[in-house]
Formats: structure tokens, C-alpha cells, sequence
């Protein structure tokens, strides 16, 4: 009954836990980093193949990102998460491997005039497809049977459609033990879903500190001041660019833009228009409108039962073409063009910042949180000239924020959401935080409120029978690394994670007919035969 710490220790992305209890192998969240990558994750201590379930709190790229990856190593087992979380990851999984395949096609077009080698990409369309032909999705508070021993259950958490905390009973050996994974605790107040649910009773629960070191401010009226930000910049005559995350901020953006043009509020254009210029943006949002019923909260609701949709609107331009994204930036009148990514680091965003950054009549609205190493952040952090497509572009639109939009609850709402256990837990593994958030919310935890908390590092390993650590984790840097070289030992990896599956085919194996077993063997040897060298 083993904690290993796998990802988004010390760091905001790239989240993976694993549990080893009752003979199963099982992973909490498998995903992307994103953005500055600081501090080197640990290998999983088993091979792909061997993992039985993966539980998914929700479907951000930083949770689910690397989970056709894992396919393509070889596993095999059940998905287990939401039906939101199911329905989005499908989109977001194969825009993912668009996204790999097409840099890979990228470098490779230029790689090959220069005599480089073949860049492989991370996963392809057919590994993205493979896993999603694994997902098993469940009702919100509906507790499942796992695995003999194992029962889990998804709680709505808040942040996103479909998030979830999870809880895992485990019992081994007449060792009983209850295990929570907060996963993404959400904002209150959010528009559309609901806020999040807290939980009474854990021994140890594994909590997120994104914003452990900060408070939002009151919640400001975001309708009035986005009205006041699009007013300003048409006044202007420049277009107002919004970057933002495809699942989850567009759809605010949406349901804030429908009011402002209901009641008025943009005075002089009250017919403008909105692109929303993203495929994955505009599947989302379908997959919004789709699970309404089980993630709407009850003012989204109110409206749904009046007949209106809270994120449609007179004056709504979808993008889904190329041509049509590039003509939006040929069209000269004032609008509102959103755009993902939200941190600027890919997609058609970055198309519409070089044909507005350098228009001083323009302004650029940052609606959430910019990772290290993003040029989103800085721009935020008032970088003068940034580099676009090999070409640099001198920044003269406004920059600005819309203060207190966020998917995250600030330190107020994570203390309240620890606060909600009817006893203390026995620990508390603070993790999903940057290096000094991690370290002063845990401090906070312990110096403060009494509670045994840790910040671990990737590959520490707790015993959850015991109580006690088994290993601690290694706070190792990132080393720089040519991206040819680092991509090189991925596809070797790739073919060492191939033979540990084959390892794992073959124990699967035992006992079987000794005419199948000897044509196994004889097929290993012959495919050993071609390939020893």
C-alpha cells in the first residue's frame, strides 16, 4: 500500500501519482508539463503496460496530456473519470497529437534541408485514439467497486466541467486506509459550473498550493469591467485579442460577453463582433452545452430553463478553417477575437498577437494563469519585443489582466477546502504548486493550523500501512539539452518500454498450451535473430 510521487512536485504541470495496493497498479492523473520545465521528474517505477487504471481528475493537458503516451508504451488498462472529463479529453487528446504530429512535420520539412535527423513525435493520432478506447466514464458521488480491496469515488471539485476530487478506500491485509486526491480545487463564484464540494474524512490527502501563497481580490464585477475593456479599445478603433485556455475560459469569456450585449454595456458598438477562433474552443463548448445537467450551476441553469443559452449570443463568429482564421485579421472593424492557447505558447494565437501587438490602438487581455517560460507571461511581465514566426514585433499594444478570473481557489479557498475534514488528516502531501508556493503553504499548513503536511519531491515514496516514508524524492534540475538529442532517447525509450511489455505479455502467459508457448518463443527468437547486433 505504496505513494510514489511522480509529477507536478514543486511545479504547477505535469501531474502524475502513482498507487501501488492490492496487487493493482494504478496512476492519478498522467500528464503534460507545460511551459519552464525546472526539476526532473522520475521514471514510472513500472512499465506502462503493467499500469491497471489510471483515474483522471479532469482533462486539462497538464493532467491528461500524456495519457496517449502511455498507450503507446504499452498500456492497456481502464481510464476511469467523469463523463465531462471523458467527453472533453476526447477532443482535447486528438488536438494534442495534431499538435505533435504537425511539429513534427514542421522540423522535419526543415530538418531535412539541413541533413538532420528524423524528428519523431511524442505520440501520434492512432495513440491518442487508443487510449480513448480505454475511457470508462462514472456518474459524479458514484462510489465503484475498483478492484477487490479498491473503491473510488469522483466528487465535483469546481475548477473545470468534469473536474474531480478523488477518494480511494483501500483495504490490504486488514490494513484499512482512505486516500483523497483534491485535484484542481475551483474558484467560487465561477460562471456555469458549480462550486466545489468539500469532503469530511481522510487519512491522507494529496492537495494542489497553485495559488497557495496568494489571495484573489474581492470578486470584482467582470461583466462591467470587460464592457469598460472592449469599450475603451474600440473607442480606439483597435481590436481587443484574448487569449485564452480553449475548455473552460472561452466558455466564461462567452457566458460574460452574452451579458454585456444583453444589457447594453459597450456604448457607440452595440453590434460587435466575437471570434472565437479555435476548433478545440469550439468543441468544447459543445461539450459544455452536452453535460449541462450534472456541471451547470443554478444561475446557468435559470436560464437553460428560460430557454436562453448562456453561451451564445447575436454577433458570434466561429473560426474553424484556417482561411477562416486568417481572414479575421482582414476584417477592419473593432472585435473581440479569442484565441487559444491561453499562455500564447501555441496555436492561432500567436497569429493574431503579431497582427495586433505592434498596433498601440489594440489591447491584449490576459484572463488567466501564465506559466513560466510562456510568452504569455512576458508579456504579461512587460516584455518590450517578442520573436513570432522568426520575426520580432515591438509591443506597443495595452497589455492587461482581468484580475480575478481564475480557475484556481487562492489560498483562502484551499485552507477552506482542508479546513472542511471533519478531523485532521494524519498528512498532507502538498503538491501542483511553484518551488517557494509548495515550500509556504506547507509551512502555513504546519506552523499555522497544526496539520502534519510535506511538499515531496518527484520519487519519494510513502507507505500508507506504515505512516511512514519509504524514500525520499530528489530535487534534481532540469538539465539543457538539445531538443534532436533529448528526442533521440525518447524513441530508445519507447523501445525499452516495448520490451518491458513484451515481458509483461509473457508472464500473462504462464501456464498456457505448450504448443502455444513453444510458437511465442520461437516468434521472440526469430524477431531476436533480425534485430541482434
Amino acid at each position: 500500500m505504496k505513494l510514489t510521487f511522480i509529477g507536478a512536485d514543486h511545479e504547477v504541470t505535469g501531474s502524475c501519482h502513482y498507487v501501488e495496493a492490492c496487487g493493482k497498479h494504478i496512476l492519478v492523473d498522467f500528464g503534460m508539463e507545460q511551459g519552464r520545465d525546472v526539476f526532473e521528474n522520475q521514471e514510472l517505477p513500472i512499465p506502462a503496460s503493467q499500469v491497471d487504471y489510471v483515474l483522471l481528475t479532469h482533462a486539462h493537458i497538464d493532467h491528461s496530456g500524456l495519457l496517449p503516451l502511455l498507450y503507446k508504451n504499452g498500456f492497456r488498462g481502464e481510464v476511469v473519470c467523469t463523463f465531462a472529463t471523458s467527453d472533453l479529453c476526447q477532443i482535447m487528446l486528438r488536438d494534442s497529437a495534431h499538435i505533435q504530429e504537425f511539429e513534427a512535420e514542421w522540423r522535419n520539412r526543415k530538418g531535412r534541408r539541413a541533413g538532420k535527423e528524423e524528428y519523431i513525435p511524442l505520440y501520434t493520432m492512432e495513440d491518442a485514439e487508443g487510449v480513448i478506447g480505454q475511457f470508462h466514464p462514472c456518474d459524479y458521488s458514484q462510489r465503484i467497486v475498483l478492484c477487490p480491496g479498491i473503491e473510488v469515488r469522483f466528487t465535483d471539485v469546481g475548477h473545470l466541467l468534469g473536474s474531480a476530487s478523488i477518494e480511494m478506500w483501500i483495504e490490504e491485509k486488514g490494513v484499512q486506509k482512505k486516500l483523497v486526491f483534491s485535484g484542481d480545487i475551483g474558484n467560487k463564484n465561477q460562471p456555469l459550473i458549480k462550486d466545489p464540494t468539500y469532503l469530511e474524512e481522510a487519512d491522507y490527502v494529496v492537495m494542489e498550493s497553485t495559488y497557495g501563497d496568494r489571495y484573489h481580490e474581492t470578486p470584482p464585477d467582470f461583466v462591467t469591467e470587460l464592457a469598460n475593456v472592449i469599450e475603451e479599445t474600440f473607442a480606439r478603433g483597435g481590436n481587443l485579442v484574448i487569449p485564452a485556455f480553449a475548455v473552460g475560459r472561452t466558455q466564461e469569456m462567452l457566458y460574460f460577453i452574452r451579458e454585456i450585449k444583453e444589457r447594453d454595456l459597450v456604448r457607440g458598438f452595440r453590434d460587435f463582433q466575437v471570434f472565437v477562433d479555435s476548433p478545440l474552443a469550439i468543441e468544447a463548448t459543445n461539450v459544455f452545452n452536452k453535460n449541462f445537467q450534472s456541471c451547470f450551476d443554478e444561475e446557468a441553469m435559470a436560464l437553460i430553463r428560460e430557454g436562453i443559452n448562456p453561451i451564445k449570443f447575436q454577433g458570434l463568429n466561429l473560426a474553424v478553417t484556417s482561411d477562416e482564421s486568417k481572414a479575421i485579421n482582414f476584417d477592419m472593424r473593432p472585435k473581440v477575437i479569442i484565441s487559444a492557447s491561453g499562455m500564447c505558447d501555441a496555436g492561432r494565437i500567436k497569429h493574431h498577437l503579431k497582427h495586433n501587438l505592434w498596433r498601440e490602438e489594440c489591447t491584449v487581455l490576459f484572463v488567466g494563469y501564465q506559466a513560466y517560460g510562456t510568452l504569455g507571461r512576458s508579456l504579461v511581465e512587460g516584455a518590450s519585443y517578442v520573436k513570432l514566426f522568426g520575426e520580432t514585433i515591438e509591443v506597443k499594444a495595452e497589455i492587461r489582466q482581468l484580475a480575478g478570473v481564475s480557475g484556481h481557489a487562492d489560498k483562502n479557498g484551499l485552507l477552506e477546502w482542508i479546513h472542511a475534514f471533519q478531523n485532521k488528516p494524519k498528512e498532507v502531501f502538498v503538491v501542483h504548486g511553484e518551488d517557494q508556493v509548495c515550500e509556504s503553504f506547507t509551512a502555513c499548513l504546519r506552523e499555522e493550523y497544526g496539520y502534519a503536511a510535506e511538499a515531496p519531491f518527484s520519487g519519494a515514496v510513502f507507505d500508507l500501512a506504515k505512516g511512514a516514508w519509504e524514500k525520499a524524492g530528489l530535487k534534481v534540475y532540469v538539465k539543457s539539452e538539445k531538443p534532436i538529442q533529448r528526442h533521440k532517447s525518447e524513441v530508445f525509450l519507447r523501445l525499452v518500454e516495448a520490451g518491458k511489455r513484451l515481458m509483461t505479455v509473457i508472464s500473462h502467459n504462464e501456464g498456457g498450451a505448450n504448443k502455444d508457448l513453444t510458437k511465442f518463443a520461437n516468434q521472440i527468437h526469430a524477431l531476436c535473430d533480425k534485430w541482434d547486433r
